[in-house]
């Protein structure tokens, strides 16, 4: 009997695993919905905190088959509320124009007082100008930045208050690049500030990559649009000539840069990025020289990145949310 039944089985079982193999090889998984949703889109948003703003985001989102990445919120005891979001999007399912309409309800629906959307992928990138006086350091980390893809802009133009020579290591650069290369000469009743003007009309912000010279009050009134800066933080222990030589003789231990937008007072602007390394006793004026280069083109180049992702807001005249 126990013969007979094992035997049973035993021919029962190919037609049992046949049977599992066929239900297996003809089963198909649904199609995932957010397959074709590879676009990246970011959106900022700065209006009065009330409740329900993330809910309505999303939804705003979601509606069109977008998917939220990320999003960071930023709530201060002013009950304002600044936020930056990721999301992936089909283009075909939400075009651009029909996007910036939806956001623009909701930004009437809150009483935004900022709402922007930037499709890095379609938009245009950043035109803006580089300023620049004698040092090189940065503006030559700023134009390999840009050759290598890392900062998403165009350099439209260099201008400087510096003559550099036709055979140097920037003017072969630009050449070979078509990028434009104006000298103005300064003095300290004439800035050329009108001309500067007139070359930086079409920019959507302007870098100072070591610029040399304060720029007034009417030139920020008429541009009107960012400025971003780069400086050394050796300010305002060692003032006026070679600070570096300074801080190096007064045998300082911390050495730092910081990237602000300008304002009429000097170096004073919301700062957007700060950097510092240790210094010590080992270090010679040469080496102490290289790091604090090396902190500023950092410095700078991480800020230009941040403004042009959207990480940095405004807040309370002085300060900035860098998310």
């Amino acid at each position: 009997m126990t013969q007979k039944l094992l035997r049973n089985v035993l021919f029962s079982f190919p037609q049992v695993i046949g049977f599992t193999r066929r239900a297996v090889s003809t089963w198909r998984f649904p199609a995932d919905p957010s397959t074709s949703a590879t676009t990246l889109g970011i959106h900022v948003f700065h209006c009065p905190d009330e409740v329900g703003i993330v809910a309505k985001l999303s939804e705003c989102i979601a509606v069109r088959g977008g998917n939220i990445l990320n999003v960071d919120v930023f709530v201060p005891e002013n009950k304002q509320f600044y936020c930056r979001s990721e999301f992936v999007f089909d283009p075909i399912r939400w075009p651009r124009a029909e996007m910036d309409g939806d956001f623009f309800k909701l930004s009437k629906m809150f009483n935004a007082m900022k709402s922007i959307v930037r499709v890095p992928d379609f938009d245009p990138k950043y035109k803006i100008a580089v300023l620049a006086s004698k040092q090189d350091h940065c503006l030559v980390d700023l134009l390999h930045a840009w050759q290598d893809g890392r900062l998403p802009v165009d350099i439209t133009r260099v201008i400087s208050n510096h003559d550099r020579g036709p055979n140097t290591h920037v003017i072969r650069f630009l050449e070979r690049h078509g990028i434009p290369y104006h000298y103005l000469c300064t003095a300290p009743t004439n800035k050329r500030e009108s001309e500067i003007l007139n070359l930086v009309q079409h920019t959507d912000f302007l870098v100072l990559a070591r610029y040399m010279q304060i720029l007034s009050g009417n030139f920020l009134e008429n541009y009107g649009k960012d400025i971003i800066n780069i400086h050394h933080g050796l300010l305002p222990s060692f003032k006026g000539g070679n600070p570096a030589r300074q801080a190096f003789d007064a045998g300082v231990k911390l050495i730092g840069a910081t990237s602000h937008f300008v304002t009429e007072e000097l170096d004073a602007g919301p700062i957007i990025e700060q950097m510092v390394e240790r210094v010590s006793h080992r270090d010679n004026l040469r080496s102490f020289v290289q790091k604090s280069e090396n902190l500023e083109k950092q410095c700078l180049e991480k800020a230009i990145k941040s403004y042009c992702e959207l990480r940095v807001q405004p807040y309370e005249k002085i300060k900035t949310v860098v998310f």
